[in-house]
C-alpha cells in the first residue's frame, strides 16, 4: 500500500458515513465533535484562570523581612522563604544588601546555592576580597559554593539574593577579625 492508501484508510469511516447518510450527517457529526472540543477548551481556560493565581501566590510568598542574623555585617536584611535555617533540612532564605555591602571571606559546612533576584552580586573564591577577579552575577545569575570553600561577596547596587542549602545554616569567617562584633561574642 502506498502513502495514498494509508491516508484513504484513515478516512474510510468518514467516507462510509458520508456515502450511507449523505453530507449533512457528516457535517452535523463534525460540528458536534468540534463543539465538544470547544467546551473542553473553555473548561481548561476557566480552570487555569482559577488555578494560576493560587500557583503564582505559591511562587511569591509574603516575606517577613528583618535584620539579618548577627553573623552578617550590619546593613543586610533577611527573610525566610521556606524551611528552618537552624534545622537539619532544606531551607531557602533571601537577603537584601545595600550598594557596596561586603561579606568578607568565609565558608559553610554545606553547599550553598545562590540565585541573584535583583541587582548585581560579585562573588570570588579565596581568602581575600579581590573585586578585579570577581565573578559578576546579574539578576538571574546562579552560583554554588561547595562546602568549606572559602568565598566572599560584594553587592553592586541594591541587591537581593536567594540562598538555599541544607541546614543548619552556619557561616565561619576565614579571618576572625572579619566577624561582626555581635557574632564573635
Amino acid at each position: 500500500m502506498g502513502h495514498g492508501s494509508v491516508l484513504s484508510f484513515a478516512w474510510l469511516p468518514w467516507a462510509k458515513m458520508r456515502a450511507a447518510h449523505g453530507p449533512t450527517l457528516l457535517t452535523e457529526t463534525l460540528v458536534l465533535l468540534l463543539q465538544g472540543v470547544v467546551m473542553r477548551t473553555r473548561f481548561a481556560v476557566v480552570a487555569l484562570a482559577v488555578l494560576l493565581p493560587a500557583m503564582a501566590h505559591a511562587q511569591a510568598p509574603d516575606l517577613k523581612w528583618g535584620p539579618a542574623p548577627a553573623v552578617f555585617p550590619p546593613g543586610a536584611k533577611f527573610a525566610v522563604v521556606q524551611g528552618d535555617p537552624s534545622g537539619s533540612n532544606l531551607f531557602t532564605v533571601r537577603l537584601t544588601f545595600p550598594n557596596g555591602y561586603k561579606i568578607p571571606p568565609h565558608f559553610h559546612p554545606t553547599d550553598e546555592h545562590v540565585t541573584v533576584i535583583s541587582g548585581t552580586f560579585l562573588v570570588g573564591m579565596g581568602d581575600s576580597i579581590d573585586v578585579a577577579h570577581a565573578l559578576v552575577l546579574p539578576a538571574g545569575g546562579f552560583i554554588t559554593a561547595e562546602a568549606n570553600m572559602h568565598h566572599w561577596a560584594v553587592a553592586r547596587g541594591q541587591t537581593v539574593v536567594q540562598v538555599h542549602a541544607i541546614g543548619p545554616f552556619a557561616l565561619t569567617y576565614v579571618h576572625l577579625q572579619d566577624a561582626p562584633k555581635a557574632s564573635a561574642q
